[in-house]
């Protein structure tokens, strides 16, 4: 796994709009986290709080992500204003997005946490783990108490993730993974079945069990979607995959960072393990690394895989 970029996930008894107008508010961090406190608000979307990783004040701006899939937000962290080197993407998936046919009342809030090299402290990466994870459950604890629920709700599904890092222009790797015709040569279990277009196409998985898969792009901010989407017709299973690409010029904030960050989203049903499509995280963990191969070396880069899955500030 990508050792720069950590995910927190969560199960919210509650609405994806009450979720949503609840993270949109910055001084909101002040009920549910360790040890964020607003103490000067700057303008609707900015303020300066405490921050415990680093002792110190930071800047705290926000950003919204709004799309017709589901809501989410953006909270960038600072010590100056416009120079943010903590970037989080919180995405928040709606019940019937993970299963189109779902009667689940609730949201699943998906917390990505970017932390710059160059800048972190041990601190901060021994500790990011533990801390976003009590938070979260924090946050889980406050949204439901709101809505009258006295214990932990529990979801119909978990969510996980892999991440890695690709050392090739992101341009470069948003044609190849959007075109569905490239998908036989960096997912090993799949095979052409029939016609197959840039967009959907039916395959065989590796039981020869019909699959038809969907990918659709879209732009979020300044990174990338692809949603992927596995449909099995005879068992009427769907599993899908986002998948997002982000620059690491965007991640850790630095203009001089190559590549990007590829991060893969899967939902699980609790207490029930797949007969089709992807069994473990290990299967997608597997198909980022093939991924990350083919596309450096489109790129000309044959040094980078070998170093491993992590972004790697270049020595100046």
């Amino acid at each position: 796994m990508e050792s720069n970029t950590f995910a927190t996930s969560a199960y919210i008894a509650n609405s994806p709009k009450t979720a949503f107008n609840f993270l949109c508010r910055l001084e909101t961090l002040d009920e549910w986290t360790i040890n964020c406190r607003m103490l000067e608000k700057v303008d609707d979307n900015t303020w300066i709080g405490t921050c415990a990783g680093y002792q110190s004040n930071f800047y705290y701006h926000l950003q919204k992500i709004e799309n017709s899939l589901f809501m989410g937000i953006e909270w960038y962290c600072g010590f100056t204003p416009d120079n943010y080197f903590h970037w989080y993407p919180v995405l928040l998936f709606p019940t019937n997005y993970i299963e189109p046919e779902s009667k689940e009342k609730g949201v699943y809030f998906h917390w990505i946490s970017f932390v710059d090299p160059k800048r972190r402290t041990p601190m901060i990466m021994e500790g990011i783990r533990t801390v976003h994870i009590c938070e979260s459950r924090s946050l889980k604890a406050i949204l439901e108490r709101n809505e009258g629920i006295k214990e932990a709700a529990q979801g119909e599904y978990t969510v996980d993730s892999d991440t890695i890092y690709i050392d090739a222009p992101i341009e470069l790797a948003l044609e190849y993974l959007a075109d569905i015709r490239n998908i036989e040569n960096w997912s090993h279990m799949l095979r052409a079945h029939g016609e197959i277009t840039h967009q959907s196409g039916n395959f065989l998985d590796e039981y020869n069990q019909t699959v038809k898969i969907t990918f659709r792009t879209h732009t979020l901010n300044d990174y990338y979607l692809i949603e992927q989407d596995y449909f099995y017709p005879d068992y009427q299973f769907l599993q899908r995959c986002p998948t997002l690409l982000i620059p690491c010029s965007r991640a850790f904030n630095d203009p001089s960072a190559r590549g990007f960050i590829l991060h893969r989203i899967a939902f699980w049903k609790v207490g029930k393990t797949n007969r089709h499509g992807k069994l473990q995280m290990e299967d997608y963990g597997a198909e980022n690394m093939n991924i990350k191969r083919l596309l450096e070396a489109k790129a000309g880069n044959f040094e980078t895989f070998a170093r491993g899955m992590s972004y790697i500030p270049a020595v100046a």
